[in-house]
Formats: C-alpha cells, sequence, structure tokens
C-alpha cells in the first residue's frame, strides 16, 4: 500500500494515498494480525488499568495500609490477570470476526472499482472507434453513467 504522509512544506507534490500494489490492482489494507496486535495491546491495557485501581481501591482498608504496598501490589496483579484472562478470548474472537467481515467488504469494494475501471476503458476505447455510431456511444456511455448514479431501472427502445 502506498499511503505517504502530508507534507505541508511542499504540498503541491502531495500524493493522494493509493490502495493500488505494484500490479494496478487494488490492495486490500486490512490486515488480520495488526487488527489481533491492536486488541491484545488493548485488553492488556485495560488490564493494567482495572489492576492499578484494584490496588489502589484496595488501600482503603486499614489492615491492607498497615502492610505497605506488598499486599495492594498483590491484589492489583491478580485483578489485572483475572481481567485479562476473561476479556482476551472475548476480544480476540471479536476482532477475529470483524476484521474477516471487514476484509470481505474491501474486496467487494476492490473488485467493483476494478470492474468500474474496465468498463470505462472499453468505453473509451469504443468511443475512439470510427465504425461505432455517435448514437451508440452516447447510449453506452449514458447507460454506465446511470448504473453509476444507482438508477438501475432504464427502459431502452429495441
Amino acid at each position: 500500500m502506498a499511503i505517504q504522509p502530508v507534507s505541508f512544506n511542499n504540498y503541491s507534490n502531495y500524493q493522494k494515498p493509493s490502495f493500488k500494489a505494484n500490479n494496478g490492482n487494488y490492495e486490500n489494507p486490512i490486515s488480520r494480525s495488526s487488527e489481533r496486535n491492536l486488541a491484545i495491546l488493548g485488553s492488556i491495557g485495560g488490564s493494567t488499568l482495572v489492576g492499578i485501581i484494584a490496588g489502589m481501591g484496595s488501600r482503603v482498608f486499614d489492615s491492607i495500609k498497615a502492610s505497605g504496598w506488598k499486599y495492594p501490589t498483590l491484589i492489583g496483579a491478580v485483578a489485572g490477570l483475572a481481567t485479562l484472562a476473561l476479556t482476551l478470548p472475548s476480544k480476540l474472537y471479536n476482532t477475529k470476526v470483524n476484521a474477516y467481515a471487514r476484509e470481505k467488504e474491501m474486496d467487494v469494494f476492490s473488485r467493483q472499482k476494478s470492474a468500474q475501471s474496465n468498463i470505462y476503458e472499453n468505453i473509451d476505447d469504443e468511443v475512439k472507434d470510427e465504425n461505432v455510431s455517435l448514437d451508440d456511444k452516447i447510449n453506452h456511455y449514458a447507460t454506465v453513467k446511470m448504473a453509476d448514479n444507482g438508477n438501475g431501472i432504464m427502459v431502452k427502445g429495441v
């Protein structure tokens, strides 16, 4: 994927982000491994936060406060690990399902853009062909434009 950062110093050379691979076909930007890694990182961060809150909350009790930081640290670690053990499998499953669905949506989008590009190339070749009548050229172009705009019903005379 050829995505480049925006350069405010030289905006005239800025190129729009492109999801096309080197071979000209559209590339799917959804990566299951990065989605999984982000879910793991988020779950670890949330569990750490729960552990810190549980450890600090346990210092309210006088019997634990007298022991120093040994027991609150242990309570926080247990709470964090328990939270991680309970939330991580669910997050990983949901991330896998959502990444698969988004990947398939992007595949459909990529195929649609490729097909649309091919149709427009064919119409362009037809426009350059001198043997095709002007009425046929206009009719084919109008049909494709109506399909692009979502006007699927078109009554054509034979």
